[in-house]
């Protein structure tokens, strides 16, 4: 079995070309072998802009995989979501969505390794992300009767398989440190299979009515995780983040982004390295879709990116960033937006001062292109891979201007 590869000419290739390409690259892992018996799997909404995979020979579990996919980020996205799974109730189907790919499963395939480890009975859909250095194969794991049991993720290539194995470790720590704000999902098996990591983990209530949160509630269950691991205070220069971080920098100085973050990060460090910050732990990646409110508490899921020893602060900062780069301009406008509400963002989290606001925000910004750096998004053809188009060019102002 060999690791799905980036795809070839990635950079010059549309996101929807990567997707129908990678969905066999998927199926290839996935069903390595060939059985005795053929399962046919839905391409939804279709082969040219590939989403989901859902098993083709029952209508119930197909529609509840669909319905249980995502949760859509627009009223138009939610109504063709609806509409899908009104199609796949009904059995008008079969005129609506008209591609299928075939598998055959063999004694070895993902199918016949879960059964042994979870049970036997489970229905398989399968996610097709958008192209990104750290996408994995994502199955949604289904019972007859269309109830979602759980998510698994196959790590399947050097930066996966030490991301699956990552958010394992990162469950079981914020698992045990008694949160009562924010729910995780459970690790209901972590283990090789060949040469891929799997992590299964259990379904949170997605499907519980939503509730709004207010900034402040969001801000605290942010803070809960911050201190979940315990914190601690003391000056940027020599904290065990900056050796960490400046260590991460000189590991891609040879690239020419990885040489300019670390410049900025030095510059950071001259100009206010006696400036005082408490660390704490992030989720890594909170942002809108990694997330959801219900009664009595938030939803987080995605911890592959957890991280202790961190400024705190920076998943209110993540979060921020990620709805700014959806609703302003440019991706770049996002940045400098960010970097303008940092005051009012950090102050939940107890950052004050104009020098400790400013160095936490920029640190976060050169925190987060250095992963970007490090597991080559632009090269895996990731939307805002190319750090030099939005992201730099605020950031050497910024951090100039200190």
């Amino acid at each position: 079995m060999s690791p799905i590869k980036t795809a070839p000419a990635a950079l010059r290739a549309n996101d929807e070309e990567l997707r129908a390409v990678y969905i066999e690259e998927v199926l290839g892992v996935l069903y390595p072998g060939s059985g005795p018996t053929s399962t046919e799997y839905l391409v939804i909404p279709n082969a040219r802009k590939p989403r989901l995979l859902v098993p083709a020979d029952d209508r119930r579990v197909a529609a509840a995989a669909v319905r249980r996919y995502a949760e859509p980020q627009s009223r138009l996205a939610r109504l063709k979501r609806d509409a899908v799974v009104a199609a796949l109730r009904t059995g008008v189907s079969g005129m609506l969505l008209r591609d299928r790919l075939t598998v055959r499963p063999g004694a070895d395939s993902i199918d016949a390794y879960l059964s042994r480890h979870l049970g036997a009975g489970l229905r398989l859909s399968v996610h097709i992300g958008p192209a990104r250095a750290n996408r994995k194969p994502v199955l949604q794991l289904l019972d007859h009767s269309g109830r979602t049991l759980a998510f698994a993720k196959l790590g399947t290539s050097a930066l996966t398989r030490e991301l699956v194995r990552a958010e394992a470790s990162a469950l079981a720590t914020v698992g045990a440190a008694g949160l009562t704000q924010v729910q995780v999902p459970a690790v209901l098996h972590a283990g090789s299979w060949g040469e891929h990591e799997v992590l299964v983990q259990s379904a949170l209530p997605v499907w519980q009515p939503r509730v709004t949160l207010p900034a402040s509630k969001l801000a605290a269950a942010m803070l809960e995780v911050a201190r979940c691991c315990g914190t601690s205070q003391g000056r940027l220069d020599g904290s065990g983040y900056w050796n960490r971080l400046r260590a991460r920098l000189d590991a891609v100085a040879a690239h020419a982004e990885g040489a300019a973050l670390r410049a900025a990060a030095e510059r950071i460090v001259r100009a206010a390295g006696d400036v005082e910050l408490r660390f704490g732990s992030w989720h890594g990646d909170w942002s809108p879709w990694n997330m959801a409110g219900v009664a009595g508490s938030v939803l987080v899921w995605d911890w592959e990116r957890f991280t202790p020893g961190v400024p705190i602060g920076y998943d209110g900062l993540h979060h921020a960033l990620q709805l700014g780069i959806a609703r302003a301009p440019s991706a770049g406008d996002a940045v400098n937006e960010l970097v303008a509400a940092a005051p009012d963002l950090l102050l939940p989290f107890g950052v004050a001062g104009r020098q400790a606001v400013e160095v936490t925000a920029l640190l976060y910004l050169i925190d987060l292109a250095t992963r970007y750096v490090t597991d080559r998004q632009a090269e895996a053809g990731a939307r805002l891979g190319v750090l030099g188009s939005w992201l730099l060019p605020v950031l050497v102002a910024r951090v100039e201007a200190l």
